[in-house]
């Protein structure tokens, strides 16, 4: 039997808003064949951003319904990447991705992998033992979907929080920062290099590597931690002679916030024309996701202009980043609905990071 895969996009009103995915269900979609949901919720993205929780609550609790179980069966086994963040012109949306056999001979088309790391200790998170796990599971995922070509790779991720911490230290563990916001970095970086090792981007990885060695990236990678998790979850997203359907997906590594010619370039390996600028509306129509990792630079600089997105003690430089990266994607592919994920470590060259595009083959 073949597999085919399919994405669908929703708006939101609220992070609770399930009503999106409702309408596809009662539509036809089997809620069975649900593999993975990917939200942009308008919360800060920070530690605190349990808008992120919220929205895998709804989405949990409406699905478990459908599926005659529970909330925690719903989580258990359907990866729920939740990133939260829609600043500049950004606009809140999940992505619901579900595969289906068919009786459709192979053609060449997206394919989807999912895979779940164990959950960690605190003192796990951001240090080489996660790496490993992850790229434990990145292998898996690969084999099971039997693809051949990975083009982005997003994983959900943990965070430290001050519990988590006094958990750990009650048991005489050490954990790899006392800054939770730190942590969300750490935890993303370590998650990247897990990816990195397991596409072969990277061969070795040690824990003073996490966070501080920005040569170490992956060129596929998407990280987002959160704090309703304690394990990683991840998807993987490539192209497999295995599978049958309409889609496709590209991508390109941006060196900056501003490489307009990476997203050109992902666009045109998906099929899509951009011409010198936007795409025109029937090129538009046949887009189906945007992903995008936006990182402001440590250095201060972009293409030797100085910036102040990590010396603004008022609004997080994550959240910078992604109304930069959302802005510069927006204008290429004339639309707001784009999953543009903040805190890029190991994920591109420092102050970019990797750009996908999911398409419709041309009819």
């Amino acid at each position: 039997m073949t597999r085919v895969a399919a994405v669908h996009r929703v708006a939101t009103r609220h992070p609770g808003d399930v009503s999106g995915l409702a309408a596809l269900l009662d539509g036809g979609l089997d809620p069975a064949g649900i593999v993975a949901i990917l939200g942009k919720t308008e919360g800060n993205g920070c530690v605190n951003d349990f808008t992120r929780a919220y929205a895998v609550q709804a989405l949990s609790v409406m699905l478990s319904g459908r599926l005659a179980t529970t909330p925690e069966d719903v989580t258990a086994r359907i990866a729920m990447v939740m990133s939260g963040g829609t600043e500049g012109g950004l606009s809140p949306h999940f992505l619901i991705v579900s595969v289906a056999d068919t009786q459709a001979p192979p053609t060449g088309a997206l394919a989807i992998g999912t895979a779940f790391t164990r959950d960690f200790a605190p003192e796990e998170i951001g240090r080489t033992a996660q790496v490993h796990a992850t790229a434990e599971a990145v292998r898996a995922a690969i084999a099971e979907a039997a693809i051949d070509d990975v083009h982005y790779v997003q994983v959900k991720c943990p965070l430290l929080t001050s519990e988590r911490i006094a958990e750990a230290e009650a048991r005489g563990a050490t954990v790899a920062t006392h800054d939770t916001y730190h942590s969300m970095g750490l935890s993303r970086g370590a998650s990247a290099l897990g990816v990195a090792l397991a596409l072969g981007e990277v061969a070795v990885v040690s824990d003073g590597a996490i966070g501080t060695d920005t040569s170490l990236f992956s060129g596929c990678a998407s990280a987002s931690a959160g704090v309703e998790l304690t394990r990683n979850e991840i998807v993987v997203f490539g192209n497999s002679a295995a599978w049958a359907g309409e889609l496709t997906i590209a991508h390109a590594v941006m060196r900056d916030g501003i490489d307009l010619s990476a997203i050109h370039a992902a666009l045109r390996d998906a099929g899509l024309d951009p011409g010198a600028g936007q795409l025109a509306p029937d090129q538009a129509a046949r887009l189906v996701a945007l992903l995008a990792k936006a990182e402001p630079s440590t250095t201060g600089r972009i293409r030797g202009l100085r910036h102040i997105m990590n010396d603004d003690s008022d609004i997080n430089a994550t959240r910078h980043a992604r109304a930069l990266v959302g802005g510069v994607a927006a204008a290429a592919v004339g639309r707001t609905d784009l999953f543009i994920s903040g805190g890029a470590e190991h994920q591109g060259p420092d102050g970019g990071g990797p750009v996908a595009v999911i398409a419709r083959k041309a009819s």
